[in-house]
């Protein structure tokens, strides 16, 4: 990728977070050219809204009860951050929540041709809303995409830079020790033990706090309770890579080809009220009464069914992958609440 390249010629060799943020979100970004990355199963790789309708309609029952929790106001603004091509929107709009004549949906997307794909209905916004609002904010896999500084144990926890070898690719470089170590990092580790630093993950959650007058932020994604964990963990295990479906290469491999995504470390952030897997907040919020529901219309209609009929009859199929512990239902849910107004 030449910008990072003559970013490298101009300044010298860059922290891992300046690679990545060019890798995904510069001029030849993954996310951002043209042809760039996408979710589905005809892109880079599935998140949970892409699997069907389903986890759109169980997310329009938890709007609906955030909605009565403070007082139903009006407007009553969900913000979606990182929302693709609006397919979690979509969804939520088609299960006409309660509060729809209420309703308004904020999808911030920095991809143009991501948002030229959103629904009608919605407010497809480059930058958040100016001042606080009552509503939700929702970023569902958001932060394992942002940019992390990234250390690496080697006599001491130093942090990574890339540089352009003599062979022309891109090689990772270390910094002399931290000093001080950051807080969340353990006092040793094994050799080539690595650990993520997501400050902008963390200020983009205080941000998104600080938008909520009443109501919630949610956060769905790859997670992990603590930071220690990653370190003790082989780094291939939660520094992943994507590209048409399948794992891809190194990271430092053809920047701007692929997904660059890590597992969440939940301590970095501040502390939610309140964490689940996806499984259990799905099923907190009624996943399986739909499923049942999409079970009897397809029982009634199954002798000559119809559009409507079939989509009921996916709902089981959906719910199995929403909710595999080893899959999607695996992801941590984290809620950070605000009180309705007095």
């Amino acid at each position: 990728m030449e910008e990072i390249r003559a970013e490298i010629a101009r300044s010298g060799p860059v922290p891992f977070e300046r690679f990545m943020e060019l890798a995904l979100y510069g001029v030849e970004g993954f996310y951002t050219k043209p042809d760039g990355g996408s979710a589905g199963r005809r892109g880079d790789f599935i998140t949970s809204p892409e699997v069907g309708p389903l986890f759109g309609a169980v997310i329009a029952r938890y709007l609906d009860a955030e909605w009565e929790r403070i007082g139903r106001p009006d407007p009553f603004t969900v913000f979606e951050v990182g929302a693709g091509p609006g397919t979690l929107a979509r969804s939520v709009i088609a299960a006409q929540p309660m509060c729809a004549d209420s309703l308004r949906y904020v999808a911030m997307e920095i991809s143009a041709s991501q948002r030229e794909r959103h629904p009608a209905g919605i407010e497809s916004v480059t930058s958040p809303p100016d001042g606080a609002f009552d509503g939700v904010v929702l970023a569902n896999e958001l932060l394992d995409n942002l940019p992390f500084r990234l250390a690496v144990f080697d006599n001491g926890w130093r942090e990574a830079f890339v540089d352009v070898g003599a062979d022309g690719r891109f090689v990772e470089l270390l910094s002399a020790p931290f000093d001080p170590v950051p807080e969340h990092l353990t006092a040793t580790a094994a050799f080539g033990a690595r650990a993520p630093l997501v400050d902008r993950a963390a200020r983009t959650v205080d941000h998104a706090r600080r938008l909520v007058r009443s109501g919630s932020v949610v956060v769905i994604d790859y997670a992990t309770p603590l930071t220690a964990m990653l370190a003790g963990r082989p780094w291939r295990d939660w520094l992943r890579t994507y590209r048409g479906n399948e794992r891809g290469d190194h990271y430092l491999v053809a920047p701007g080809s692929q997904d660059i995504t890590i597992e969440v470390p939940i301590d970095q952030l501040a502390e939610p009220d309140v964490v689940r897997s996806q499984s259990q907040f799905l099923q907190r919020w009624g996943i399986d009464e739909l499923v049942e529901e999409g079970k009897r219309v397809w029982a009634e209609q199954a002798a000559r069914p119809g559009l409507e009929a079939m989509r009921m009859r996916s709902r089981i199929s959906e719910a199995e992958a929403l909710l595999d512990p080893d899959g999607l239902g695996g992801f941590l849910v984290a809620e950070w609440r605000a009180a309705p107004p007095s």
